[in-house]
């Protein structure tokens, strides 16, 4: 059976963003995980089925200890021989495709999930953009997550192989079995609105992902208080943990948060389903993304979303039909979007009826799979 390695900076790439998928192209490939070790990967080797082997690799630019993951890399390729390696996060890609390239294997792909560089200014910029350029030059064949990410790569002229994005977008689609709204009991529901003092009567917007700036939570909290002024009958559910060393929240946001009752904050959860069925809105205001697994989720469990007009969100929602799609760093326009849906229950109840029809029909996790492997086949009849 011929061979395929997959590998990522932090397994937990392969444990989470992949979940499924290894033991899926396990049916028609032997499959081996390549990351660093930690649970996550012994995760990997337990719920997929597959071959791991760890090799360490840094995210910051540490070039003695990259040098050393290199080496390690390539002797690990030049004794498995595969016929395809295929990486996915900025590190991992760059040292995969270079190691592969030096190591003989026919098949290199890359898949960026999402481009650093354009959002660094300096010569941080230029040496992200020009390691990009090198991933691209070793790799036989890009994968672009999204079309937003696609443009991007045109843009900057990362490369000039042809860009192919698989199905319609996402690495691993979504498992919509599992998010399912009615996968939530009645019982379940009414007994977290009751811990978190949300009654039947209240409208609520709802927020996952980490609490930074970068994800829009400045403008969104905003923009919720000034509602709240008019309309007492409202909540916004925070789920997610707050990073305040990295990207602190202004100060301000803080006060709003701590101050404000009817904005509920949870930290993070492992399982976000049931505050999910439990809201009526999701809001994601971020100011960029790659794919964001959280809206397809949101999509699927039924929820009308309100996004910014980025990579990724911009090819999830259908503007008008299953969200709105508004501008970034925007406050009024979050404020006048949560307004529209909070009194317009005509327009709330066609965006609902459409969100899980969108996501079934465009992203199901099996249809993603199969258009993957139908890619490793067209690519292996053609070595």
């Amino acid at each position: 059976m011929k061979k395929i390695i997959r590998t990522a900076t932090v397994s937990i790439s392969l444990d989470i963003l992949l979940k499924g998928q290894l033991a899926f192209l396990k049916e028609h490939y032997e499959v081996v995980a390549v990351s660093g070790q930690d649970v996550h990967l012994e995760n990997v080797d337990n719920r997929e089925g597959v071959r791991t082997i760890p090799v360490a690799f840094q995210r910051q630019i540490s070039p003695f200890k990259d040098f050393v993951s290199l080496i390690k890399l390539y002797k690990v390729l030049r004794k498995e021989k595969p016929l395809i390696v295929h990486s996915i996060t900025p590190k991992a890609g760059l040292l995969s495709m270079l190691a592969a390239y030096f190591a003989g294997v026919p098949i290199r792909i890359h898949t960026f999930t999402g481009l650093i560089f354009p959002y660094k200014k300096g010569f941080l910029h230029h040496l992200l953009l020009f390691l990009d350029k090198i991933l691209c030059r070793f790799a036989t064949h890009i994968i672009p997550e999204g079309e937003g990410v696609k443009k991007d790569l045109v843009a900057f002229k990362v490369t000039k192989k042809p860009l192919k994005v698989i199905a319609n977008g996402n690495v691993n689609g979504i498992d919509l079995d599992f998010f399912n709204p009615n996968k939530v009991s009645q019982i379940e529901q009414e007994n977290l609105k009751q811990q978190l003092h949300i009654a039947a009567s209240d409208f609520v917007f709802v927020f996952v992902g980490r609490l930074v700036s970068d994800k829009g939570i400045n403008e969104l909290v905003a923009a919720f208080t000034n509602l709240c002024k008019q309309n007492s009958n409202c909540k916004l559910l925070l789920v997610g943990p707050f990073e305040n060393e990295l990207d602190p929240l202004n100060r301000e946001t803080l006060d709003l948060i701590s101050s404000n009752k009817s904005i509920i904050t949870v930290g993070f959860q492992d399982d976000v389903r049931p505050y999910l069925a439990i809201s009526n809105v999701f809001v994601f205001p971020s100011y960029r993304e790659g794919f964001p697994n959280v809206v397809l989720q949101a999509g699927a469990m039924n929820l009308p979303c309100i996004v910014t007009d980025i990579s990724g969100s911009n090819e999830i929602i259908i503007s008008n039909e299953t969200g709105i799609i508004i501008p970034v760093k925007n406050e009024i326009a979050i404020f006048d979007a949560m307004q529209l849906l909070f009194h317009d229950n005509d327009l709330f109840q066609k965006l609902q009826s459409k969100s899980r029809v969108n996501i079934v029909s465009r992203f199901q996790q099996e249809f993603v799979w199969n258009s993957l492997l139908q890619e490793y086949k067209r690519l292996e009849n053609n070595v």
